[in-house]
Formats: structure tokens, C-alpha cells, sequence
């Protein structure tokens, strides 16, 4: 009867932290999915900077060709992040 009750303690504390660890990961699945939303706002905002650019008048030393291309290559990142956060967190 002895090890009964030992091991039903142990059976609670197993349920007890099983319990403590779900709202953790999914508080940290929460954070993840807000984050994503962070992201898709960047490129948005990233995007119209590449609109403005666009548009702005030809030349500027090189510089406004080098700022496109810049700005490319972070949408490009930044979808990358999204990406990677959607295969992780299965989003």
C-alpha cells in the first residue's frame, strides 16, 4: 500500500509541473506569433521606404541604388525570420 501512495505523489508532481509548464510554452508560442505580426509590419513599412525610393529622382551619387538595394536584402531577411519562425513554431 506504501508504494502506492509514493507513487501516486509522484504521478502529482508530474501532473503539477506538466500543468506549471503549459501556460509557459504557450505564453512563449503567444510572444512568438506577436512577434511574427512585428514582422509582417516591417515589411510593410520596409516596402513603402522601397516605394519612396523608387520614386525620389534618378541618380543621388549611387547612393539611393545602393539604399534599394539594401532595403531588398532586409525584406528579404525579414521574410527569412518569418519563415524561420513559421517552420518552428509551425505558425
Amino acid at each position: 500500500m506504501r508504494d502506492f501512495f509514493n507513487s501516486r505523489r509522484q504521478l502529482l508532481r508530474f501532473a503539477a509541473m506538466g500543468t506549471l509548464a503549459v501556460p509557459a510554452v504557450t505564453s512563449f508560442a503567444q510572444s512568438a506569433l506577436a512577434e511574427q505580426g512585428n514582422m509582417e509590419r516591417a515589411i510593410a513599412e520596409l516596402r513603402t521606404a522601397l516605394h519612396s525610393l523608387r520614386e525620389a529622382t534618378p541618380d543621388k551619387g549611387g547612393h539611393k541604388a545602393k539604399a534599394v538595394n539594401l532595403i531588398e536584402q532586409a525584406i528579404g531577411e525579414v521574410q527569412a525570420g518569418i519563415d524561420f519562425a513559421a517552420r518552428k513554431f509551425g505558425d
